[in-house]
């Protein structure tokens, strides 16, 4: 079992949205926030990383949210995930495919659009 802690930021005022989605979610608990200044913090749990990340993503995708980050995590299995992480090819396999076209590449860590 994995739990992490996640900082969600908002605008003022959607904090109240904010927070009854993350509060209504199944996906988080609510533990604190500050409507000043938009700031909730959450935790995650999941029998893995690879969960763990699938409700990270939903939160930063949820109405109102402009950014939520894992700031601690804790894991049973560390071990095992340290030895996939050592396994794994470091380069996707996508990035070293020339029929890929470059504009077909969709960044997701621009916070622009969403404020």
């Amino acid at each position: 079992m994995n739990v992490s802690s996640i900082v969600v930021q908002c605008k003022q005022e959607y904090f109240d949205k904010v927070k009854e989605w993350c509060e209504a979610s199944d996906v988080c608990d609510y533990h604190f926030g500050d409507p000043e200044k938009g700031k909730i913090i959450v935790t995650i749990e999941g029998e893995n990383v690879e969960e763990e990340i699938k409700k990270l993503t939903q939160i930063q995708r949820a109405p109102h949210v402009i950014a939520a980050d894992m700031m601690m995590s804790y894991q049973e299995d560390l071990d095992e995930e340290i030895k996939k992480l050592n396994e794994a090819d470091p380069v996707v396999s996508w990035l070293n495919d020339d029929n890929i076209d470059v504009k077909d590449i969709v960044y997701n860590g621009d916070i622009k659009n969403k404020i």
